[in-house]
């Protein structure tokens, strides 16, 4: 397992955290996702056999988020 902290633009409220924890957590080989709205932060958990770190960051901008490299 590899975990990564992605900076991400424009989460300001619960209905944000919900949006990507939801989508993110649903790919297959994703084991935890947590947004710190604070920090700007989403934590993910995930086997990179099974999914990579760019399917990820695609699925938080198809949820109207920017992902900051």
């Amino acid at each position: 397992m590899e975990s990564v902290s992605i900076n991400v633009q424009g989460m300001s409220c619960g209905h944000c955290v919900s949006a990507v924890e939801g989508s993110v957590s649903k790919l297959s080989g994703v084991s935890s996702v947590k947004v710190d709205l604070g920090a700007n932060l989403v934590e993910v958990t995930f086997d990179k056999e099974a999914v990579s770190l760019e399917k990820i960051k695609a699925e938080i901008e198809e949820q109207g988020y920017d992902v900051v490299a």
